[in-house]
């Protein structure tokens, strides 16, 4: 080590910026050791989130097949609790409560008769997210990008393949609330995978069971697949429902017009957002095109910041017809033309009309090269059928009447 050096470590001084050459190579250097430090996190993050999930199922286990409860008593989960938490006072995850999750969590996927099932789906998912880059929230609330083979350890194969590996890269709060919320396996699995691969928070999760989003993915009529690359294609599936909930919107009449129907729809942006679905981003309502001279306009256009495409909807207040996807297929290819950037994937037509037959939707997708869906809504309410002040206290003046005549008349017969 030269003295220069050697008076920088032993002599005090103030640490700052000094005036050096830099260049492309150190500044490409840099930026590796940035990146490389980043990825260590990411990978200790998921190491030590693993390891967790790892002990929550083994104790789970050998809760389930110790048979605890009638070997050492009813209080057996009570006792362990208190011994872990004597031992590790300042671990979390030691309560009652959550060892009884972590022997819930175990048993429902580990039922010997769902056992097979659980593997079948495993793979399938394992398959699902190694196609994809994985997104976690898993390091300062920042979404990362980690390939599958960083949580493939010899502790996580140690039960025979017991643990499904991707259930080390979801939080252990996510699992509680799957395996709590969940009605299947497969159902559970559906939003293991989704939570993998979108980074979702615990509240987004949430609002996915809120929504039923397993229920209604991938069942809305479309040409999808016939149109985009498959992993596009299954995006959107389970991007758009197969019927809306419309209930936060109230119309004057019935029947009502397209036009009165957009506006409830529209009129707070936020419930119309929360029902399309989590990525959705409003662009506009009527949006106009002008083409010779002549202006059309697209009800309502969206864009998804997951899928990264503008969505052109159409609202219809009465049941499909065939020329309506003559329309959409228009608005579509509008869109694509006066709106869609390179950067953009192509636009998604969703048509949203009061009912439909699969079969004319099906037959009038044949020659449409644009990728499209129609799915359906319900639960509008109407405001005229609703009582108003005025008619409500009527009935209340009446049935205090009735009350009043049905208490005369007892007293009467008692007497």
């Amino acid at each position: 080590m030269s003295n220069k050096q050697d008076d920088s470590l032993d002599n005090p001084h103030m640490v700052k910026s000094h005036d050096i050459h830099i260049d492309a190579e150190y500044a490409e250097w840099i930026a590796e050791l940035k990146h490389r430090y980043r990825s260590a996190q990411v990978k200790a993050a998921i190491k030590v989130n693993a390891e967790k999930l790892l002990f929550n199922w083994q104790l789970g286990r050998d809760l389930v097949q110790k048979k605890a409860e009638e070997r050492w008593g009813a209080g057996v989960v009570e006792q362990v609790s208190l011994d872990l938490k004597r031992e590790f006072p300042n671990e979390n995850g030691f309560s009652t409560s959550n060892l009884w999750y972590m022997k819930k969590w175990y048993l429902f996927y580990a039922n010997p008769s769902t056992i097979e099932k659980l593997q079948r789906l495993v793979g399938e998912l394992q398959s699902s997210i190694n196609q994809t880059r994985l997104k976690l929230h898993q390091v300062g609330g920042e979404i990362l990008k980690q390939p599958v083979s960083v949580i493939e350890d010899k502790k996580l194969h140690q039960l025979g393949g017991e643990f499904p590996l991707p259930f080390a890269l979801v939080p252990w709060r996510h699992h509680v609330e799957i395996i709590t919320k969940s009605k299947s396996i497969e159902e559970a699995l559906f939003y293991v995978g989704k939570t993998i691969e979108q980074g979702l928070s615990r509240d987004a999760l949430i609002n996915c069971f809120k929504a039923h989003l397993y229920e209604h993915q991938g069942k809305i009529v479309y040409n999808f697949s016939d149109h985009l690359p498959d992993v596009q294609s299954r995006l959107v599936q389970e991007v758009l429902k197969e019927n809306y909930d419309f209930s936060f919107a109230t119309v004057e009449h019935d029947p009502y017009e397209e036009r009165e129907l957009e506006d409830a729809l529209t009129k707070d942006v936020t419930d119309l957002l929360l029902e399309m679905g989590t990525g959705f981003a409003f662009v506009g309502r009527q949006k106009e095109i002008v083409v010779g001279g002549r202006s059309r306009k697209i009800d309502l256009l969206f864009y998804h910041i997951r899928l990264r495409c503008y969505i052109a909807c159409e609202i219809k207040v009465k049941p499909f017809e065939l020329e309506f996807a003559g329309k959409l297929n228009y608005y579509v290819n509008a869109v694509d033309e006066l709106l869609k950037t390179d950067d953009d994937n192509p636009t998604i037509g969703l048509l949203v009309c009061s009912d439909m037959n699969k079969t004319d939707v099906q037959w009038s997708f044949r020659g449409i090269s644009t990728p499209m869906g129609v799915a359906t809504y319900n639960n509008i309410k109407i405001k005229d059928a609703l009582p108003s002040q005025e008619q409500l206290a009527e009935r209340v003046r009446l049935l205090q009447k009735e009350l009043q005549e049905t208490k005369r008349l007892m007293n009467k017969n008692k007497e």
